[in-house]
């Protein structure tokens, strides 16, 4: 969901601006203003807003470089967003490949040091003594540390992104690339932290808040790219055959409908639907619907032949097929369940959501209680704010 307040767009990219990013805006003119007081108030202030405001613009320009490289590869670019850390580009899905994946880690920090070379050549040729030179000369310096503090080598910045590729390429996981960089942006997110606290304590720099802030963030965005990167490694690793249930019954495909009633119907608790077979061999459903809506004139004449919905008619999954397949098989047709197929053919299980959630409990954040399992099984349905199905569909296109 796009969140802040839209300004425009580039290359068909909605360009946003979160509320938090007024505050960094002023702090930052407040900042820079400070450095040029012997120019006056009216000047320094001016020079104060221009460079916060080229500021955002580069960091602007890091992140379109990271979308057109994703456009490039035919990677829904959501949007980009201006916010308090800077800028962040919203990618709908991952690279194909870790060289792809580093294409686009590397755009963005490409184009800091190319703004870099061409402000610092820039601010040469201007009169060295204006305030427009000296602008130009520490926007220049900005986009240098832009692009070298993103070369920091652990998620969420660029520099993980980075590593993450070359991990996945050597190992052949991208999972594998994505954990250990997320490990050590938590490590390098706890260094900054402490840092900033012991600064601020201890030299009495205040400036060391900000740093244990971005510190803060980092781990924070390191630990849920972890997060959700396990969440979908668990929907294509677990199988349909860890969590299937067996809420169904074969019956024979020979009883009449009136016999079929007599025997299951006025079980205490029915299945939902029933397996007709003949022979050892699985037909089709029964479903105890199709029985009520058949006029009971009917009932001794008929068999399950009549009313079974053949297999090959029913959607169904392999029990070999990912928990991925499945939640977006079910979803694709709206199904409440959906049946689950040996190697031979036979019906060996049922899936329905709160299957789903009970096998990816321990993978789910925040964690799901045992309440919430029994009740998404109780009402086949994902607890409230759990996307299970557009995760799903992302960790199958990747």
């Amino acid at each position: 969901m796009q969140t802040g307040w839209r300004i425009g767009s580039l290359f068909g990219i909605p360009l946003l601006i979160d509320y938090s990013w007024f505050i960094i805006l002023a702090l930052a003119t407040r900042e820079y203003a400070s450095s040029y007081r012997l120019w006056g108030p009216a000047l320094s202030w001016s020079a104060g807003l221009a460079i916060a405001l080229l500021l955002f613009a580069s960091v602007l320009l890091h992140e379109l470089g990271h979308s057109l490289a994703a456009l490039s590869q035919g990677i829904k670019v959501n949007s980009i967003t201006l916010f308090l850390f800077g800028g962040v580009a919203s990618i709908d899905s991952e690279s194909k490949t870790p060289g792809q994946a580093f294409q686009v880690a590397i755009a963005g920090p490409l184009i800091s040091f190319a703004l870099f070379l061409i402000l610092g050549l820039g601010s040469q040729v201007l009169p060295q003594t204006s305030l427009i030179a000296i602008v130009t000369e520490r926007v220049a310096e900005i986009n240098l540390v832009l692009g070298l503090f993103n070369l920091i080598p652990g998620l969420p910045l660029d520099g993980g992104q980075v590593l993450k590729s070359a991990i996945w390429k050597i190992t052949g996981s991208r999972f594998v690339g994505i954990r250990w960089a997320a490990k050590t942006g938590q490590v390098l997110g706890w260094l900054a932290v402490v840092f900033g606290v012991s600064v601020c304590l201890l030299a009495r720099q205040y400036g060391g808040l900000w740093i244990a802030l971005i510190g803060w963030f980092a781990i924070r965005n390191a630990t849920a790219y972890r997060d959700f990167a396990a969440l979908q490694e668990a929907l294509l690793t677990t199988k349909a055959a860890d969590a299937m249930s067996r809420e169904f019954r074969v019956v024979d495909a020979d009883l009449s409908l009136r016999e079929f009633a007599d025997r299951y119907l006025l079980e205490v608790n029915p299945f939902p639907f029933y397996i007709a077979a003949t022979n050892g061999r699985d037909l089709g459903l029964v479903s105890i619907d199709d029985i009520r809506l058949t006029e009971r004139s009917q009932w001794q004449i008929q068999t399950l032949h009549n009313i079974l919905q053949p297999l090959g008619k029913t959607p169904t999954v392999s029990q070999k097929a990912s928990i991925a397949e499945v939640i977006n098989s079910m979803e694709a047709r709206q199904l409440p369940r959906i049946i689950v197929l040996s190697p031979i053919g036979s019906v060996v299980g049922t899936i329905d959501r709160g299957d789903v959630v009970k096998v990816l409990a321990k993978y789910l954040k925040p964690r799901i209680s045992e309440a919430d399992i029994k009740r998404s099984k109780e009402e086949n349905i994902y607890p409230q704010g759990l996307q299970l199905n557009a995760i799903a569909k992302t960790a199958q296109d990747n």
